[in-house]
């Protein structure tokens, strides 16, 4: 939940702290003639470097750079000499490293984020990739091997780039005044800047949610261009910001309209410096730019090569690491609100689920639950540990889970008599951040003063593991964990208290919520949220097109009044004022004498590993389930993300669909928003549409705010039964979202995936954010406008493919490349099945996943115009830790005769029922390993065989035939 929500920026102060300076950069500010005041801000003077020393390996190279003439000092002091490592480290990977030679610069610890193992055999003749350089002054470009006569991927040449100097290309914000585009390396100011092809397109590059789109501006086609920051931070969903995550990665799709084809490649910037990346096209130049602006650190670039989408995301995960394996309940319906005022409230709401017949997988509690919001306890008299258990116990009886949440901050003891062992045992062993002249750093956020865990002490993994396992041990039994607040937050700028001052008052919430969607007006109709009162509509929109009046931000954050420009002297375009604002003060000390400036971005994802690895400890043998706010590269492994806190605006349904996406793209597949919005009060009307887009992403959870009217799905009988039909649809594919993210653990491939991954030589499809697919079958076309009863999608294949219906089966009569006018009713979401498809289901959709899976299969066959299909099912238990025996079924169909083939050890004991085959001329026979069968149907307005009544065992491998 946001602190600015709640608190506002009346608190927060503006002024921005140093860090504490490196060995390097304490030698260098004893120098008389070298001080802030002497840094020009202008980087067109600076020298750039040569490159000298050159050694040649079969991997790669290394060398030398020296600074190529007088310092500039354009932003800090000029680095004389760096080192540069060359490493082709497979057939689609490049890396470039760049680095101080006296290795002061912070660079991420291997034990945050592991990196592949070197290369053990050479792959520079073979890779698709080529390193290209000039000596002096240096400067490299990334070319491919296939296509050696395009522009390349990567390039850094002045000679490529429009000339300097260039006038504020974003109007109103002088930072995107482009003065020269030399190489720079200075202590805390790096700079490098790459041509792009004019009007490319680029993706990725968060987290954020940009008013452009998924495809992010570059400034053509009436864009202005994109200043997109890496700091995190907690604030509200914000428009073309900042926010609670930092991925310094794109992919770049390439489209070539001489011959029609396309390709993609991706590039990772692995560092977490807090940094400006700029996408920009000059007036009047030919190529666009992405320029990279650090604060420090060093150059860890990656090259992926491709050439499809998804082979992209693939090769970054290779990277990264793929995502963590999921346990198969995570696929259930969540629900949570902050305002559960006490256990009942939560028992009720779980049998008010069950009377709806609305599928309840797991319940979850926010803060509400804690004593004085204090972390790992709970409250005596709301929720007394004793009747704790007796509810958890009670929902695991039945098949369900729970979560409660965990915040960042640990509350602060207010005197000797105060008796709270989480915060004193951390003191004991020395696991919270400290101020620089080693003081415990105090912050404030809901329990009042606070100390934040450092999780680079030594000590911290087994101090978090035992207060977790304590915590179960007072009754919260959890099945998984919900990180929050983890940018990290802090309701004070800088250290506000100390160990020997009482500990400020706990946050009293007593504030409603007041705002409703934008066409709904409760002043008129009430707060009920309902469609309609006394009959009549309580829709105020006289369209049906969202009249939402949030709008793209003014860009230049830091530009802006009261931004503090001193220290550092580069300003990156932060949402809050100074980098300190509402966060941890970038002077604050981490054991081994990292400073926050660092590491900020790193927060998040460090508590993410600890966590992952204690409950994994804690719940042996099983997968751990985590879903946190602050994300990082390499964040999958550990743990899901939800969108923060959005608002229960149509706009932000509809933006959720493009934060999903971004999500695929830095391997943290399992993803999703607050359904039904979660500021401001949501109505039914949107709660309807909002459940059934949201039961095709991979989280599904409904959340939302203190004081806010409920929006459980059982409160309007129209979302419920929205609900229900959309959960049905989604249990059924529980096989296929299991397979698809099986896929995502092992080898990186995204299970959700924007319509061009699949159709990549399809321009019109570049800009689609409104449609989605699951996988490479399910196309899914929700309603986001209120009012409407049809919604507008479009059929990728340009005619090639055939398009059925998911619930009637019949074949869409699709527009070729464009729009196509579909029916939208309430509580029907338009999804779509893929031809030459073979999607194996849940025959009977049941209250939970458990029993859901406890029934027959059935196979639904989608056959392409030559009569193919094919698709494959991974099954294993669904649970266990590291995961053991599988089992991969593979679906074949040619030539009139479905083949299933098995791989592999695991026992599926529920069997295949029924086969339904959508395609095919009406048979006279149906065979199944020979013999004639007679329990089949024909439907000629579908072309549809259904062959039911059958009993197929998927560890074998049989053959169905029709002729």
């Amino acid at each position: 939940m946001s602190l600015v929500h709640l608190y506002g920026l009346a608190l927060l102060a503006a002024i921005v702290s140093g860090r504490t300076p490196s060995d390097l950069q304490h030698q260098k500010s004893l120098r008389a003639d070298i001080n802030e005041a002497s840094y020009s801000r202008n980087v067109g003077a600076c020298p750039g470097y040569s490159l000298q020393s050159l050694v040649e390996s079969d991997v790669g190279f290394i060398a030398e750079l020296e600074l190529a003439g007088p310092a500039c000092n354009a932003f800090g002091q000029d680095i004389e000499s760096l080192g540069i490592q060359v490493t082709y480290e497979s057939q689609s990977r490049l890396h470039v490293k760049i680095y101080d030679s006296a290795n002061q610069q912070f660079t991420i610890p291997e034990s945050v984020v592991a990196r592949p193992a070197a290369p053990s055999s050479s792959y520079r003749a073979s890779s698709d990739l080529v390193f290209n350089y000039d000596a002096s002054p240096f400067a490299f470009w990334v070319t491919r091997q296939s296509e050696p006569d395009e522009a390349p991927l990567f390039d850094t040449r002045t000679s490529s780039l429009p000339p300097t100097p260039i006038s504020p290309v974003i109007q109103n914000d002088n930072s995107t005044a482009l003065d020269g585009f030399p190489f720079v390396f200075e202590e805390q100011y790096l700079q490098v800047t790459s041509a792009l092809p004019r009007g490319t397109n680029l993706y990725g590059l968060g987290e954020v949610i940009a008013s452009s789109g998924f495809r992010r501006d570059i400034g053509t086609d009436g864009g202005v261009g994109t200043i997109q920051t890496m700091w995190s931070r907690d604030i509200e969903d914000p428009i073309d910001e900042n926010m609670y995550g930092a991925h310094p990665v794109y992919l770049e799709h390439r489209f070539n309209s001489k011959t029609n084809k396309s390709s993609s490649h991706g590039v990772l910037l692995l560092s977490s410096s807090g940094a400006d990346i700029l996408l920009l096209t000059p007036p009047n130049s030919d190529v666009s730019l992405i320029e990279y602006r650090m604060l420090g650190g060093i150059l860890d670039f990656y090259f992926f090569s491709g050439p499809t989408p998804n082979n992209v995301i693939e090769q970054y995960g290779a990277v990264t690491g793929y995502p963590m394996w999921q346990p198969a309940w995570g696929f259930g319906f969540h629900l949570c609100k902050w305002g559960f005022h006490n256990i009942s409230e939560v028992r009720d709401n779980i049998e008010q689920m069950r009377a709806a017949n609305i599928p309840l997988e797991v319940q979850w509690n926010d803060i509400d639950l804690y004593h004085e919001y204090r972390d790992f306890t709970s409250d005596p008299i709301s929720y007394p540990g004793d009747e704790m258990r007796a509810l958890i116990q009670e929902l695991e009886s039945n098949h369900q889970r729970y979560i409660p949440i965990v915040d960042a901050a640990v509350a602060v003891t207010v005197n000797s008599t105060d008796v709270y062992d989480p915060y004193t045992k951390g003191v004991k062993d020395d696991v919270w951040i400290k101020n620089p002249d080693g003081s415990l750093y105090i912050g404030s956020v809901w329990p009042g003063y606070t100390v934040f865990p450092d999780w680079f002490s030594e000590k911290v993994q087994p101090f978090w593991t035992e207060a977790l396992r304590n915590w179960t041990k007072m009754g919260i039994e959890f099945s998984g964990i919900w990180l929050d607040m983890n940018e990290v937050s802090s309701f004070c700028s800088y250290s506000c208290g100390s160990a020997n001052t009482s500990a400020s008052v706990p946050y009293n919430n007593t504030q409603l919520e007041t705002d409703y969607p934008e066409c709904y007006n409760s002043t008129i109709s009430g707060p009920s949220g309902n469609m309609t009162v006394n009959g009549v509509s309580t829709n105020s929109c006289a369209t049906n097109t969202s009249s939402s009046s949030l709008v793209k931000r003014g860009v230049g954050a830091g530009q802006e009044p009261n931004v503090n420009l001193n220290n550092p002297p580069y300003t990156i375009h932060n949402g809050f004022p100074g980098l300190s604002n509402h966060t941890l003060a970038t002077n604050a000390t981490h054991a081994g004498g990292y400073v926050e400036l660092d590491v900020h971005n790193l927060w998040g994802l460090m508590e993410e590993k600890t966590t992952h690895l204690a409950v994994q400890d804690i719940i042996p043998g099983k997968r751990p389930f985590l879903i946190s706010r602050s994300t990082f590269p390499s964040s999958g492994r550990w743990t899901g993300h939800w969108l923060g806190d959005n608002y229960s605006k149509w706009q932000y349904m509809y933006l959720s669909i493009q934060g999903v996406l971004q999500f695929q793209i830095y391997q943290i597949p399992m993803v999703g928003p607050d359904t039904c919005g979660f500021l401001g009060n949501t109505d039914e009307e949107l709660c309807n549409r909002w459940m059934q887009l949201s039961a095709f992403f991979p989280f599904y959870r409904n959340h939302n705010t203190f004081g806010a009217i409920p929006q459980e799905p059982y409160r309007w009988p129209s979302v419920a039964d929205a609900s229900r039909i959309a959960i049905a649809a989604r249990y059924s594919l529980l096989p296929y979202w299991y397979t698809l993210f099986a896929n995502a653990s092992m080898a990186g491939s995204p299970p959700v995936r924007a319509l061009f991954f699949e159709f990549p030589d399809e321009p019109e499809l570049f800009t689609v954010d409104r449609q989605w697919l699951v996988g490479s079958d399910i196309l899914v076309t929700p309603v986001l406008t209120p009012g409407a009863t049809t919604v507008d999608g479009i059929f990728p294949g340009r005619g090639s493919v055939i398009w059925r219906d998911w619930y009637t089966h019949s074949v869409v009569n699709a527009n070729v490349g464009t729009n196509t006018t579909l029916d939208a009713p309430l509580s029907h979401i338009n999804v779509h099945i893929r031809d030459n498809s073979a999607l194996l289901l849940h025959q009977q959709p049941a209250y939970t996943t458990y029993e859901t899976q406890q029934g027959p299969y059935s196979l639904l066959l989608s056959l392409s115009k030559d009569g193919e299909a094919f698709g494959t099912s991974y099954v294993d238990d669904g649970i266990s830790y590291p995961p053991g025996p599988s089992r991969t079924v593979i679906f074949r169909v040619k030539n009139g005769a479905l083949n299933i083939e098995t791989e592999g050890v695991y026992d599926i004991k529920q069997r295949l029922e029924t086969v339904t085959v959508l395609g095919v001329h009406q048979p006279t026979q149906v065979t199944l390993q020979g013999q004639g069968i007679q329990g089949w149907t024909y439907l000629e307005a579908q072309q549809k065989l259904v062959v039911s009544n059958v009993t197929i065992d998927l560890n074998q491998g049989i053959t169905l035939q029709w002729s």
